[in-house]
């Protein structure tokens, strides 16, 4: 499978932004996608995943209530819809996929346990 990853821009505090990520070649179906972000200098943090069969989504702390993951099966795509954005939501957002096994289910949040990644798509929030 194939990512690629949309959505993102300049904001303000307060303001929503949604994230797209298309999926194309194999099956979109038998994999499990996460949002992860990167700030300057840091490593890749977890955001939020979602279990495509079945829909369980998962979120890091910093963000549950003000985001969610869906997932459109007729149109292959993960979104992230992200409301009430903060400054430290700053930073680069990538998608990510990995098949589905228990592994992807329990280690949701752990980014070098995805297979393949999309490139990143810059989201900036001002004060």
């Amino acid at each position: 499978v194939q990512l690629q990853a949309s959505g993102g821009g300049l904001v303000q505090a307060g303001d929503s932004l949604r994230l797209s990520c298309a999926a194309s070649g194999r099956a979109s179906t038998t994999y499990n996608y996460g949002w992860f972000r990167q700030t300057s200098g840091q490593g890749r943090d977890f955001v939020a995943a979602i279990i495509w069969r079945g829909g369980r989504t998962h979120y890091a702390n910093s963000v549950k209530g003000r985001f969610t993951i869906t997932a459109d099966n007729a149109k292959n795509t993960v979104y992230l819809q992200m409301n009430s954005l903060k400054p430290e939501d700053t930073g680069v957002y990538y998608c990510a996929a990995r098949l589905d096994t228990l592994d992807s289910r329990i280690y949701y949040f752990r980014g070098d346990t995805y297979d393949v990644w999309g490139q990143g798509t810059q989201v900036t929030v001002s004060s």
